[in-house]
């Protein structure tokens, strides 16, 4: 049976850790440097890095901080934001990256994550889909959940995979620090539509909203959460033991 994956991110603003509700309202939380070490101590299976307001601003990522993260971690670090270019791929990972997550970036050149699988290979290469119902129907927004494109997303995720991204972050706008449970319904859509790594993020609120996730969709691979973590209202310890208490095959 495969492990699910239990990911802490760091949204990162001018080089501290923020945390919103449905993309908007940012408050400090922490050092990403201190939250990291922390996360990798603490039995998280993966990091995730976001600097998100890099896309935005149209500017490249910080890496200072960045490179001081990947030399206190000994997990495997997803990094994203401001990727819109092979040469930020190749600086990010550099800077101690294991996989990069693009999301605008495609948007502007949806030629990049198959120039980027290419070259790094397919286990390199994320698509982070920032997700939202508008009139119904899932649209893919850009630049920090601030734009909507107007493409519809289970076909934009299905021809980025189609192209190399060999994993999936699905983010869901409507229930982001909402803290009502991970979005199920748009959940079950993405997985369904693709043969690849799908992580869910969005809306984990108690320990219990990763149980619910995992037993209601077994084909997604991971779960993905901030404040909750963050906080300290959820400890990774506990909620692994939540989980192989319910039969969820887990990491410690």
């Amino acid at each position: 049976m495969i492990t699910k994956r239990i990911i802490p991110c760091l949204d990162v603003k001018d080089g501290r850790v923020v945390k919103g509700v449905n993309f908007q309202g940012l408050s400090d939380v922490s050092s990403p440097i201190e939250l990291g070490k922390y996360y990798s101590e603490c039995g998280a299976d993966e990091l995730v890095f976001y600097d998100i307001t890099a896309s935005a601003e149209g500017r490249a990522l910080f890496t200072d901080i960045l490179k001081e993260v990947a030399s206190t971690i000994f997990i495997p670090l997803t990094v994203g934001g401001g990727i819109n270019t092979l040469e930020d791929f190749d600086r990010v990972l550099k800077c101690g990256a294991d996989k990069v997550s693009v999301n605008s970036g495609a948007i502007r050149n949806p030629a990049l994550i198959k120039e980027a699988a290419q070259k790094y290979g397919d286990q390199c290469v994320v698509l982070s889909a920032d997700v939202k119902r508008v009139d119904g129907v899932f649209r893919v927004f850009a630049k920090g959940g601030r734009e909507n494109t107007g493409m519809e997303a289970i076909e934009w995720i299905k021809r980025c995979v189609a192209d190399g991204a060999g994993e999936v972050v699905l983010n869901s706008i409507d229930t982001d620090g909402v803290k009502g449970g991970f979005d199920l319904p748009m959940l079950e859509a993405v997985s369904n539509a693709v043969n690849v790594p799908v992580i869910a993020s969005g809306g984990a609120g108690c320990a219990e909203d990763f149980v619910k996730l995992f037993k209601a969709l077994p084909k997604v691979d991971a779960g993905l959460a901030a404040s909750i973590f963050h906080f300290g209202e959820v400890k990774i310890a506990d909620l692994k033991q939540l989980l192989k208490e319910n039969e969820i095959n887990v990491r410690f």
